[in-house]
């Protein structure tokens, strides 16, 4: 394994311990009792898209720049 495969792997796990704070902050939201408070869980689930979204966009690029390095 080359280190531009293992970065995309960083990355990926990166995306998906963020899509999971996105999807709990909908959840603690939806009971209505937060319980870290409304304010904080609100600035996880603003803050986890972008990182979730930005995170995958760069595995996906990191992994085929990996791919077509080894081809």
């Amino acid at each position: 394994m080359n280190s531009t495969y293992l970065q995309a792997q960083l990355f990926l796990v990166i995306a998906i311990v963020a899509a999971i704070a996105f999807v709990g902050c909908i959840y603690e939201l939806s009971s209505g009792a937060p319980d870290w408070g409304a304010q904080l869980t609100w600035s996880i689930l603003v803050g986890s898209l972008p990182v979730c979204i930005g995170c995958f966009v760069v595995a996906v690029r990191l992994a085929k720049a990996s791919t077509e390095k080894n081809s």
